[in-house]
């Protein structure tokens, strides 16, 4: 059985052009509208469609900050004295790291028989004065051990701590007058100098007087002032002194450094015999001439000779 094909019906070709007609008045239209939309789009980014930038905030007004006051590696002055940077300090960058290691495990570290020494002052002094430069050549391996060294003539150089301690407790402020007896090879007084200008040290051994001068002007301590003579009888010329250190033992406290002591005074001396337990004394003068002491520690030194020797 056969499909029957379908005829199409007649056209009505007026209603046909009528639609035709209006669809494409319909896209021309549309078309027209998005055109408008895309250019409102386009407007609306070129005008700053994207986000806005968050505002930047006022800067604060500028702060000024003084720039800080060098440190002082001595004690304040409170008496109107020199200026703790007054004076010519030399340093030497040779063998610091030994240096810094003798003052935290000699000095400050304590132990039997030691008082911690704490004066920041004192453990600067330590750390800038090079102590090898004042012992003989033989002994500069050795020169930042803990223990005196020979420097000849009989004398030695005192262990670090005992330096150290001794300066502590002489509790000197720059400005003021210190009186050294005993020069030895002059680290002592070299250690003196960098707490105050105003440093006299007498040596009775010669060689010794003569070797610690050139040496401590060769290094840069030139406000170290030295002579050779008695310690027993202290320098009167520029007497009297804030502070007096004697680096021997004596059999007595010598008549002369008492009097040549200011009241208010401080003396730091090891009294005994060579054959006794000596003593570390710390000596202050009252107003009225009398004396408060204080024993330390015991120690050990080379005796004090010239007039403290029985004739």
């Amino acid at each position: 059985m056969g499909v029957r094909p379908v005829r199409p019906g007649p056209v009505n070709r007026g209603a046909y052009s009528a639609q035709l007609r209006g669809a494409t008045a319909w896209r021309s239209v549309a078309v027209v509208w998005a055109l408008v939309i895309a250019a409102l789009l386009l407007l609306s980014l070129m005008l700053g469609g994207s986000e806005p930038e968050p505002p930047v905030p006022a800067a604060e007004p500028a702060v000024t900050t003084a720039a800080p006051t060098p440190s002082s590696e001595s004690k304040p002055d409170t008496e109107g004295a020199a200026s703790p940077s007054s004076w010519p300090r030399p340093r030497f960058e040779e063998l610091q790291r030994q240096r810094d290691r003798m003052v935290t495990s000699q000095i400050t570290s304590g132990g039997y028989f030691r008082e911690s020494v704490t004066d920041a002052a004192v453990l600067a002094a330590m750390r800038n004065v090079p102590r090898h430069k004042f012992v003989p050549a033989q002994q500069v391996r050795r020169a930042y051990d803990d223990t005196p060294l020979a420097i000849g003539y009989g004398q030695t150089i005192s262990q670090p701590y005992i330096v150290a301690l001794m300066t502590e407790l002489l509790a000197v402020r720059a400005g003021e007058r210190v009186l050294e007896i005993g020069t030895g090879s002059g680290y002592q007084a070299a250690v003196l100098a960098e707490l105050t200008p105003h440093v006299y040290s007498i040596e009775i051994v010669e060689p010794l007087a003569k070797e610690a001068t050139r040496r401590l002007t060769e290094l840069g301590y030139t406000t170290v002032q030295t002579r050779m003579g008695d310690g027993y009888d202290g320098w009167p010329e520029h007497a009297p002194f804030d502070a007096i250190i004697v680096t021997c033992a004596a059999g007595h406290v010598p008549p002369p450094l008492w009097e040549q002591l200011k009241p208010g005074g401080r003396m730091v001396i090891p009294v005994g015999g060579v054959y006794e337990t000596q003593r570390l004394l710390v000596l202050t003068k009252e107003a009225d001439g009398g004396r408060k002491s204080r024993n330390v520690l015991p120690v050990r030194f080379v005796p004090m000779t010239g007039k403290m020797q029985p004739p």
